[in-house]
């Protein structure tokens, strides 16, 4: 059992999932914008560890920060079409994606930029059986484990920008190096469980 997985033989279908999505549904582009479909890829395994986690959390929705539109670097219309495809290619794997919450303000200070908490009070008005406190986000940033704390969420880190913090840290409950990892831990605790 690893130690800062806190989340063993907890989650089921009340709990909610909270997912940023560059560097952890799709590959990040590091300094730059992914600002068309085709700039889109999967990052490896994440198809499947939608599959997994569609069958263990009750809600799942993107929060994710996309500045680039703010900026002028691409357009709403190319956030919803990223958007609508990537959730068409997730169905078609076997997984879900409930909503997708994008903060395209270019301030630091927006109510709904991360980890500004804006995007969740919005999940949480559309979905009103959200339990912050039985959520959990899983990003690859600071940004993302501040987020999830300040809501009081379990926070999963993924090291797919960044190397790994030593644990334990005040924001980060669990580290792995990828969704797909993270989501076969939990089934694994599930039939341990």
């Amino acid at each position: 059992m690893n130690p800062f997985n806190k989340l063993e033989g907890q989650v089921d279908k009340s709990w909610t999932l909270f997912l940023d999505r560059d560097g952890v549904i799709n590959v990040e582009t590091v300094g730059s914008y992914i600002t068309t479909w085709d700039e889109f890829t999967f990052s490896e395994g994440a198809i499947e560890a939608l599959q997994i986690l569609n069958e263990i959390f009750g809600s799942i929705v993107v929060v994710t920060n996309q500045r680039g539109v703010g900026r002028g670097i691409m357009t709403v219309d190319s956030l919803r079409e990223i958007s609508n495809n990537m959730t068409a290619q997730i169905i078609a794997g076997g997984g879900r994606i409930d909503k997708i919450y994008s903060c395209t303000a270019v301030s630091d200070d927006d109510h709904n930029r991360k980890p500004n908490t804006g995007m969740a009070i919005q999940a949480k008005e559309d979905f009103p059986e959200i339990d912050f406190k039985k959520s959990v986000i899983v990003g690859n940033s600071l940004s993302d484990m501040e987020f999830g704390k300040r809501l009081a969420m379990h926070t999963v880190f993924l090291t797919t920008k960044h190397e790994p913090f030593s644990l334990p840290h005040d924001l980060i409950d669990n580290q792995y190096s990828s969704l797909l990892d993270w989501a076969r831990t939990l089934v694994k605790a599930e039939v341990l469980g």
